[in-house]
């Protein structure tokens, strides 16, 4: 072999070490994408990394610890903030989302209201809103004689209530916004929907322009089984209203979950609706709600129906399996997406972006695994994750973008008992 080939031998093969370790470490060091799972039974965050190609997960050798029973998870909108609801402790842990998909510099604020249940953040991240029972007795449990219901609209510790805390882009610090505001009925879930102008409910006569949101509830203050969604709005000072005209709005039995979706059809303007999981056994249970809310004039929605946002029935209450708990849609808001608890899968449909009505895909379930208790769908829409609580494992699912269809799962284990995950 001459001088000259040899050179260029030992060239070309330098070349393809270098490249090889310069991918290695962009790999390891910052992955493209990052799937952060609860584990309540460990009382940690555990982070994978997510394979863009074909959604295969793999552990990155890190965990952050979280207050008692960790439940649910949520990022900023800039995807560098996580934020854990812990309904053990009653506090949420605020986290730095590092490159590499670890979570860092973890700080905890108790709550101020007990049985703290779900949190939810508007679009723009501007806000998050955390729904919490108080210590309102079991649906069914007779009240106790001579004792009051919660007092309104004063904020009692004891009392269901809504609390709003502001955001920064980027960072995990929260600001409570006021004192949380007393509801009439014991909240389940929360889904922030869409931004507008309405008639103020504390001042008649008057508007209020802010952030929509939806809240469910199963039971009243005396402990009586109560099965509905209600509106409030946000305003830009967070300072959260009452009710709005109309609501209540009757759903089917022990609501477990929210999720408004604006659709946008080719051509048209969309609508925005709302779907709510209906978990119990009882009248409407193991089913979808779905309302149209009125955002625009039409032939369905008066103006006044528009002020206040009038939630209006869609079809009849559709079919899932057996305790649905959470959705998620694809980031096209085509597709919607159910875990059901009690069967162990989940049910996907197409949704009409006209008129809300959804379509069971084919086929119309795929197998998680036990106890499947969370949901969460990667920014391009090709990969579907869920939590299964009772198998301690994550299982993952390819998803056709155009059909919906769900692949057969991946099951990759996970920390005991894993609950809310949140993929990025």
């Amino acid at each position: 072999m001459s001088k000259k080939i040899r050179r260029v031998f030992a060239f070309t093969l330098l070349l393809g070490l270098s490249l090889l370790l310069l991918n290695c470490g962009s790999s390891s060091s910052r992955p493209a994408a990052v799937l952060y799972v609860l584990s309540q039974g460990e009382a940690i965050v555990q982070s994978y990394a997510i394979n863009l190609d074909n959604g295969k997960l793999s552990q990155i050798n890190t965990k952050a610890t979280t207050d008692t029973t960790p439940s649910s998870i949520l990022l900023d909108a800039s995807g560098k903030a996580a934020f854990v609801l812990n309904t053990g402790s009653n506090t949420i842990t605020a986290y730095t989302a590092n490159d590499n998909g670890s979570l860092s510099a973890p700080s905890s604020m108790a709550l101020p209201v007990k049985n703290s249940v779900a949190m939810a953040r508007d679009a723009a991240g501007t806000f998050l809103i955390v729904v919490s029972q108080g210590a309102i007795p079991a649906p069914g449990t007779a009240p106790q004689p001579g004792v009051a219901p919660c007092p309104h609209p004063e904020p009692d510790t004891d009392c269901p209530a809504v609390t709003v805390f502001t955001m920064q882009s980027g960072s995990p610090m929260l600001t409570q916004v006021g004192d949380p505001v007393a509801l009439d009925r014991v909240p389940t879930s929360v889904t922030p929907s869409v931004t507008g102008t309405f008639d103020d409910p504390d001042h008649p006569g008057g508007s209020v322009s802010g952030t929509l949101v939806q809240i469910t509830s199963n039971q009243d203050l005396n402990g009586v089984n109560d099965n509905t969604v209600s509106e409030y709005v946000v305003p830009s000072s967070g300072a959260i209203t009452s009710k709005l005209a109309g609501s209540p709005y009757t759903v089917g039995s022990d609501p477990g979950a929210v999720l408004a979706v604006k659709t946008t059809p080719v051509g048209g303007s969309g609508s925005l609706f709302v779907y709510v999981a209906n978990s119990g056994s009882g009248a409407g249970g193991n089913s979808l709600s779905v309302f149209l809310v009125c955002t625009v004039t039409s032939a369905t929605c008066t103006t006044d129906d528009v002020n206040h946002a009038t939630m209006v029935p869609v079809g009849v209450s559709v079919s899932v399996g057996l305790a649905p708990v959470a959705m998620t849609v694809d980031p096209t808001n085509t597709f919607l997406f159910v875990v059901n608890h009690g069967s162990a899968t989940v049910s996907g449909f197409k949704i009409n972006a006209t008129t809300g009505l959804l379509s069971a895909l084919n086929p119309a379930t795929a197998s998680t695994g036990s106890g499947p208790m969370a949901i969460s769908m990667h920014s391009s829409g090709k990969f579907l994750f869920v939590s299964n609580n009772a198998s301690s494992n994550i299982s993952g699912f390819t998803v056709d973008t155009t059909s919906g269809k769900m692949s057969a799962a991946i099951n990759v284990t996970s920390g005991a008992q894993p609950a809310g995950l949140a993929a990025k």
